[in-house]
């Protein structure tokens, strides 16, 4: 299982929110390049970049930085989020060298949209779904749908989707633990390998997702995406990747 940094950019910062809210935000960084070559150092094998003004205004705000931090690290794969609602935005993240492009909003709004990009970019884009008590939320997490997680999620199930993004709203940035039913409960209903995040906040959090992604039903839980706990060192990123590598 990957522990997979997040590095979320706010008007060229990199910060972190409390359960999607924009004006509670901390910064930890106005170097986002430099947080990326820390992450890599301390042994990340993937990160996950969100353009948070992105995904409110609907396209790419921070693609520059987002751009710089792939020509610095060519070997290191990006998944980026927020604010991608076409194929242009697909093709040009691409070709700026980020491996993966999340796909959230347009998802729930134009499913068929999912199915266009895998067959445009096959192997390259993951759904996010967000969801607030198994509810999908869209917009940067301003709106709450009528669609419920699971079905949104079966629905991809034929597209070629590499994974699926899944966050719990209420545990994002708040350091209160993954909600590990839930996360489970996509997983087992979905063929697509399932990435938790959201409440990602300690070493319990690693090791209870390592023994459900190793249980025989298979839940396939292939990694966990991680903010604020690696930030304020509440979670050590080496230390957890470790612990994966060996369960």
């Amino acid at each position: 299982m990957l522990v997979i940094p997040a590095i979320d950019l706010k008007d060229g910062q990199c910060v972190r929110l409390k359960q999607g809210r924009m004006e509670d935000s901390t910064v930890f960084s106005d170097a986002p390049e430099e947080m990326a070559a820390q992450w890599k150092e301390k042994g990340a094998r993937r990160l996950h970049l969100v353009d948070l003004n992105g995904a409110f205004v609907g396209e790419p705000v921070n693609g520059a930085i987002v751009e710089a931090i792939a020509k610095a690290h060519p070997d290191l794969p990006l998944q980026i989020g927020g604010g991608i609602r076409d194929l242009a935005t697909i093709e040009a993240y691409l070709k700026a060298g980020v491996r993966y492009v999340i796909i959230g909003t347009q998802a729930v709004k134009n499913p068929a949209f999912v199915a266009e990009a895998c067959k445009a970019f096959p192997g390259h884009v993951i759904v996010g779904l967000d969801a607030k008590d198994g509810w999908v939320a869209t917009d940067g997490w301003a709106k709450v749908s009528t669609v419920n997680v699971v079905d949104l999620a079966e629905q991809f199930a034929d597209d070629g989707v590499d994974s699926i993004i899944y966050t719990d709203i209420a545990r994002d940035g708040m350091m209160q633990g993954v909600n590990i039913e839930a996360t489970v409960r996509l997983a087992e209903a979905s063929s697509i390998p399932v990435i938790a995040s959201g409440g990602v906040s300690r070493m319990e959090d690693i090791i209870q997702l390592c023994k459900v992604a190793d249980t025989e039903t298979g839940a396939g839980i292939m990694g966990a995406i991680t903010g604020r706990a690696i930030y304020e060192g509440a979670l050590d990123l080496g230390e957890a990747q470790a612990y994966c590598d060996k369960s």
